[in-house]
């Protein structure tokens, strides 16, 4: 489902991620990261990335929107943390300028942001 006027959010996620495994494992478990949320998700884009270097904290997604704050999120684990993550990117999708109430949002996600990157400014601004 997509919101009008609502700018499209999108889970970008680290493909290479071995989180605390030995990264033996194929696939690796941020490619099933991947693949979960892909599966699982309706109402957002879900891109592979080939790294977020986050990698002592992986698994790693990224929550992100034009116009609005971006956030990197660590220590995911796919097959415990994938409504989670959908969870955030909605709240995300649902507020004005990408920055959800701290106290709703999931608690893996409030222990385990890495970063939250300020929106790119408009090429008008610099006019």
């Amino acid at each position: 489902m997509t919101l009008p006027d609502v700018p499209p959010t999108t889970l970008f996620v680290c493909v290479t991620c071995r989180g605390s495994g030995d990264g033996a494992v194929e696939p690796r478990p941020g490619t099933r990261l991947l693949q979960a949320l892909q599966h699982a998700a309706d109402d957002c884009r879900v891109v592979p990335v080939e790294c977020l270097s986050n990698c002592q904290r992986g698994c790693t997604a990224a929550v992100s929107a034009p116009g609005k704050w971006t956030y990197v999120v660590g220590h995911l684990d796919p097959d415990q943390h994938v409504s989670d993550m959908l969870a955030f990117a909605r709240q995300h999708r649902d507020s004005a300028d990408g920055l959800p109430v701290w106290r709703e949002r999931p608690a893996h996600i409030r222990k385990n942001t890495i970063a939250r990157v300020p929106p790119m400014p408009i090429a008008k601004e610099f006019a």
